[in-house]
């Protein structure tokens, strides 16, 4: 896939996708996901990359959604990308952008400016969000008339609880860096010249790791984020736990914890 809408560049095991519509403020369209999903599953089929980092040129992540590509498109009768009237969340028929991020390798988001509507709802899935204090956030559905998508109602309210939820939402207001973290709505606060530097080491550390297990993880977080019954919690846990028992990664952090050396995992690394 040609991009035209993101640029992508590695920096050892991290893979790192920025959104790449600066004159703009990364304004979102179907196309942008798609070429996203391109450049992820990239990452997931490559053994040699552990994490992906997803950031914005310029002056932010994204601004929401192209107006006039996207919701003037569509109200003159036209549909903005790949059958989004078939999908989800605005997205292209076919494309689970929540299912995908959960079920790939460590996704961290630095968030270096605004990150508006879908420019928050696409970071909610991500296993970090680290955000500059130059970073703003705002659920602004609400100021276009329309309500959240990409299950925003549910992991908003998993990161920053029922109330905060109902307020960011509700009102549209925007959230700075700083009450971004005090509300858990960033997982780290930077100053803007640290804020890649952050997320690149918060991703090694991910990438440290098997990816086997790491996936395994993210499902099992996943899985029980919601989950009442503890017992059905734990054979989830059994499940995949009965497997790894058996797996190469495991059998590797055993010898070299005997060996007193560092794991292996992947491809040129040295634990």
């Amino acid at each position: 896939m040609d991009y035209t809408q993101i640029s992508v560049s590695r920096d050892d095991a991290i893979a790192v996708i920025t959104l790449n519509r600066p004159d703009k403020l990364n304004a979102w369209t179907p196309r942008m996901a798609e070429e996203q999903v391109h450049a992820i599953q990239a990452a997931n089929d490559d053994p040699s990359i552990g994490a992906v980092v997803m950031t914005g040129a310029g002056r932010g992540v994204c601004a929401g959604a192209d107006m006039e590509a996207t919701f003037q498109t569509r109200i003159s009768g036209s549909d903005p990308g790949n059958d989004t009237a078939g999908g989800v969340g605005g997205m292209p028929k076919g494309l689970d952008w929540v299912s995908f991020l959960r079920t790939s390798k460590p996704i961290v988001c630095a968030v270096n400016g605004a990150a508006v509507g879908i420019g928050t709802t696409m970071c909610l899935p991500a296993d970090q969000i680290v955000a500059s204090t130059n970073a703003k956030f705002g659920m602004f559905f609400i100021k276009m008339g329309l309500v959240p998508e990409l299950a925003s109602t549910a992991l908003l309210t998993a990161r920053v609880g029922f109330g905060m939820a109902n307020d960011l939402c509700l009102s549209g207001r925007l959230v700075g860096g700083a009450e971004a973290h005090a509300i858990g709505l960033a997982d780290r606060l930077t100053e803007p010249e640290a804020l890649l530097e952050t997320a690149l080491d918060v991703a090694r550390s991910y990438a440290a790791n098997p990816d086997r297990q790491l996936r395994m993880t993210k499902q099992l977080l996943t899985d029980n984020m919601g989950e009442t019954d503890l017992w059905a919690a734990q054979q989830r846990e059994m499940v995949m736990l009965s497997e790894c028992w058996t797996t190469p990664e495991h059998k590797e952090a055993v010898a070299a914890f005997l060996e007193k050396r560092p794991p292996v995992f992947r491809p040129g690394a040295e634990g």
